[in-house]
């Protein structure tokens, strides 16, 4: 006969072994699921792996397009040629405009020189007062106010056409000295073929006739250009050094018109007789 005590024993061992067998039976179906997601992981992995040593792009049909886009870089700061300007001048831009040109003063058969004392060094322009007087007036009249002292060249173009634009006192491109100037030496035998040869410094203007104000271009390398643009003066050859040396840092937009990476800014401009 089972004792109570003997009883209660066996239903406390029945008990044991059916959680052994519920505990067995969780960690064998643990195992298989773990199983089942490495055995998903594992393809996941392989298939990741061959995509990424076969270069194959999912996207594009044409592979060899796509590999050639990955391996050109793009353009970054850490890319970015070396600032080869000084820091600016102490002073300020003058904001000071007029209602009218200025009364003629110039000697139209002297010989004037303009210079510009930049940032990145000094850049000397033969003027041509004979050709251009209403121009060569303007500039001996604004450089002796101080127009253009602490002014940045807000532009520089290096495709299809390549110059540094200087002489807006706003720096955005939009900038004068309040009145317009005609446009002069438009017949001038340096414009050969629709092309302003390098060295050349010419008025920018609004593309439509008798606009130039203020901003002019510096070309640096021959530029197909229609002759709409005053030529008034010609830049000496340490001059052509100084204005390669901004061109070579390149603009900021990476496509070819933009602000110059150069620090390019004009501490001093002066127009002297000689």
């Amino acid at each position: 006969m089972v004792t109570q005590e003997q009883r209660r024993r066996q239903l406390a061992r029945e008990k044991f072994l059916r959680q052994q067998q519920r505990r067995t039976s969780a960690r064998r179906k643990a195992r298989m699921r773990n199983a089942a997601i490495a055995s998903v992981l594992g393809v996941i992995l392989i298939g990741s792996v061959a995509l990424y040593t076969t270069g194959v792009v999912l996207d594009d049909g044409d592979s060899k397009t796509n590999a050639n886009a990955e391996v050109t870089p793009s353009p970054s700061a850490s890319t970015k040629a070396p600032d080869p300007c000084d820091k600016p001048a102490e002073g300020k831009v003058e904001t000071q405009t007029w209602k009218k040109e200025p009364a003629m003063t110039i000697d139209e058969s002297a010989k004037y020189t303009m210079k510009l004392a930049t940032t990145c060094g000094d850049i000397d322009i033969a003027l041509k007062a004979s050709a251009a007087p209403h121009t060569v007036n303007s500039f001996n009249f604004l450089a002796g106010k101080g127009f253009f002292d602490h002014t940045p060249c807000h532009r520089l173009t290096t495709n299809g056409i390549y110059v540094l634009q200087c002489g807006d006192p706003t720096g955005q491109g939009n900038g004068g000295p309040g009145y317009t100037i005609p446009d002069e030496n438009l017949k001038d035998k340096s414009l050969k073929e629709n092309t302003y040869p390098a060295g050349t410094v010419a008025m920018a203007n609004t593309s439509q006739p008798n606009t130039g104000g203020s901003q002019f271009f510096l070309v640096y390398q021959d530029s197909p250009l229609p002759p709409s643009y005053t030529p008034f003066g010609t830049i000496s050859d340490e001059g052509m050094t100084v204005l390669k040396k901004i061109a070579a840092a390149g603009e900021s937009t990476g496509a070819g018109d933009g602000a110059p990476n150069a620090t390019v800014v004009i501490d001093k401009a002066t127009v002297t007789k000689s």
